[in-house]
């Protein structure tokens, strides 16, 4: 086995092949988490290189193992890719792509140059065999010899496996390299040809470990991918923060021993977010980039956001920015570590953090972030404000037991249309983009509907435990703020069944209807306490005279003494589990509660499609006007101006388009969902102005 160091010149130039075996996993790599970011990475090294003839700039790929192979021709070295299938072919993908573009316009040389990194020269190839030096032998081997093989320029969409990840990559790389060439006529493309050719061929670096024939590729792949912990994505952050700290010429050392929190115990702790578990590092710098960027973040993609985030939109040297994310990481360790407490009183945020660590969510996360930024410079009042509203819709939410898979989205929204607010606008933003909210998705459920649902609701079998105890505490906390007690500590305390769960022989009734009438109420809210112990079965499952005493004997919580009074002079019954029913959901509205006259109205798609509407409907009934500036939101192109006209269209750098999908898609340069692309002045989105319209409307009757 030998290790060299190799650029796609010195690695591909050779007349030979590169055998990816059928046993190798396909091409699985995709825009958001590869290509887009290494695309990235290419054009830094290539604008430098544009900027600063005289730096060295490269960027390098990684590792790819591969083991020499007996050829089956005498003209070429045939190699068998071990390791590094996915960067190879996307390599290859790209350096074709770009070799077809350049061509097209006339850069034959450096086309022929690029040519030879994918295909080898006829002369070497024995007559009926493909050119192509990397022949894919599992189920990519079609689509990727079509694509490779297509005559420039390809149509992407008339191409037989057009719906394959090769071919997406391909036509990807098209279009992008397309776009940052510019025309072919104008002053920079030969610069920009030339620097993007020298870097695909000499600007990227590999590692190739190269094994014999003889050797055991097996073993070596398996201690490549299998053996060691893989990287997490506050593994990769720190990599690269230090690497551009070194760049910038900081101290590393120091930037590493007062500026980089996450190397503790509570940092490397693994947290579960829905059915995986990610390093706490590696969550928070995802929720922390969703409250810089405005946008929703999946973890695969942690790094990469962070990276283009760092070169393309902060604006700012890596020892500048390290330390405020350490502020803001030691704000997230105090919160956390507060709602791990068992006692003390809690303000807006450390209570919010508390009930969705009881809720198993992280949906709010972000947007606590986003808020206590010290640049921010929120008021904290106004800080309360927004966390309590966040915290209601969440919550009713759950409380109705819907879906929460949608709600990261909306929190990135929240972020993105209220980046400029301040004070009470920052409150008024948040809150009426919560209370507009109109699909089944992702609305703010209001005061009717929870009342109808919580009166029949069997909460003790519906709810988690952790969740139903979370709302019991928040009631317990309600009564005992009137009379300007403490909150109640958090314990874990016992859930108990007041009218016990099998009650048939302590509780009996006589007819089959009042058994069916008792059986329904068992799991109802208005039956269940909290208590600070306890109970044996014997006492829990005994008749109410029994009972009671217990409760009073081993009971501090207000929850419960409420019963004990209540029940002075009377069983407990089915009548005051409903009264009681009625009494704990109207403290949940009081504890959680919406924007007044906010009805939690979900717009039908069936009834109310909103395919129809138009631009000119919305300035009929004044909710814009011609003139009005609308706002792109997309980061490619975020703070990009359009203008209402007077007959509903909108016009963009003097051109005017019919349609909002329109004008997004000529900035762009696919189709876009304009109503989605574009917000208003004060950062809703068009869609918001929309529903707004909608839900104006009158109902159908079906008259």
């Amino acid at each position: 086995m030998e290790t060299f160091k190799r650029t796609p010149r010195q690695l591909f130039n050779l007349p030979q092949n590169f055998l990816i075996p059928l046993f190798q996993r396909p091409y699985v790599w995709r825009e958001s988490e590869q290509w887009e970011p290494l695309w990235n990475d290419i054009r830094r090294v290539a604008e430098l290189g544009i900027a600063e003839p005289l730096l060295d700039a490269t960027h390098f790929l990684g590792a790819v193992v591969i083991q020499a192979h007996d050829a089956k021709t005498k003209q070429l070295t045939t190699w068998n890719v071990i390791d590094g299938q996915q960067r190879l072919t996307t390599l290859q993908i790209l350096a074709d792509a770009t070799g077809a573009l350049l061509a097209e316009s006339g850069r034959l040389k450096l086309a022929g140059q690029l040519e030879r990194l994918t295909h080898n020269e006829e002369l070497y190839v024995e007559d009926g065999a493909t050119r192509l030096k990397v022949r894919h032998l599992n189920k990519d081997r079609q689509a990727f010899d079509e694509v490779m093989s297509a005559e420039p320029p390809v149509d992407h969409v008339e191409l037989t496996h057009s719906d394959s990840l090769v071919a997406q990559a391909h036509a990807y790389f098209s279009r992008t390299v397309e776009r940052w060439l510019g025309p072919a006529e104008s002053n920079l493309y030969g610069a920009k040809a030339e620097e993007l050719a020298s870097v695909l061929l000499d600007g990227l670096q590999l590692v190739s470990i190269e094994l014999e024939a003889s050797e055991n590729s097996q073993e070596i792949f398996e201690t490549l991918n299998a053996r060691g912990t893989p990287l997490t994505a506050a593994d990769l952050v720190r990599n690269f923060v230090f690497q551009r700290l070194e760049a910038e010429g900081g101290d590393t050392a120091k930037a590493y021993r007062e500026d980089w929190p996450f190397e503790t115990k509570f940092w490397s702790k693994d947290v579960s977010v829905g059915r995986n578990f990610v390093s706490r590092s590696s969550l928070f710098l995802n929720q922390w980039l969703v409250a810089r960027t405005g946008e929703e973040i999946s973890p695969q993609s942690t790094f990469s956001r962070f990276k283009s985030y760092v070169e393309l939109e902060a604006g700012q040297a890596m020892a500048d920015l390290l330390p405020k994310i350490k502020i803001q990481a030691q704000q997230y360790e105090a919160w956390t570590d507060a709602a791990n407490q068992t006692g003390g009183s809690f303000g807006a945020t450390e209570l919010a953090v508390y009930r969705m660590q009881a809720s198993g969510v992280e949906v709010l996360k972000p947007l606590l972030i986003w808020l206590h930024d010290p640049v921010r410079g929120a008021d904290p009042s106004t800080i309360d404000s927004v966390v309590r509203a966040a915290e209601s819709w969440m919550v009713r939410r759950q409380l109705l037991r819907l879906t929460g898979s949608d709600l990261g989205r909306i929190v990135a929204d929240v972020i993105a249309a209220s980046s400029d607010a301040l004070g009470t606008d920052l409150e008024d933003r948040v809150i009426g983009h919560l209370a507009r909210l109109n699909v089944t998705s992702t609305y703010w459920p209001g005061d009717e509907e929870l009342r109808q649902a919580l009166a029949t609701e069997s909460a003790y079998t519906r709810y988690p435990r952790s969740r139903l105890r979370m709302f019991l505490e928040a009631a317990e906390d309600h009564f005992r703020g009137e009379t300007g007690q403490p909150q109640i500590e958090r314990k874990g305390y016992p859930i108990e069944h007041l009218l016990p769960r099998t009650w048939k022989e302590t509780w009996p009734v006589e007819t089959p209807e009042e058994t069916e009438a008792r059986q329904a109420r068992v799991h109802r809210i208005g039956n269940l306490t909290l208590l600070t112990t306890a109970l044996n079965s014997k006492v829990s499952n005994g008749s109410w005279k029994t009972k009671r005493p217990a409760l009073q004997d081993h009971n501090t919580i207000t929850l419960t003494g409420r019963v004990i009074k209540r029940t002075e002079n009377e069983l407990w019954s089915e009548a005051l589990i409903d009264e009681r029913t009625s009494e704990l959901i109207e403290v949940v509205l009081r504890v959680w509660p919406v924007p007044p006259g906010h009805h939690g109205k979900v717009v039908d798609p069936q009834t109310k499609a909103g395919d129809w509407v138009e631009l000119k409907h919305l300035i009929e009934v004044d909710l814009i006007s011609p003139g009005d500036r609308l706002i792109a939101t997309h980061r490619d192109h975020k703070g990009a101006e359009a203008i209402v006209t007077a007959d509903g269209g909108i016009e963009l750098d003097g051109k005017r388009y019919d349609t909002p999908s329109a004008a997004g898609r000529a900035l762009q340069k696919k189709a876009t969902n304009g109503w989605y692309y574009w917000a208003v002045a004060d950062g809703r989105r068009l869609r918001d102005v929309r529903a707004e319209f909608q839900n104006s409307m009158p109902a159908d009757d079906g008259s």
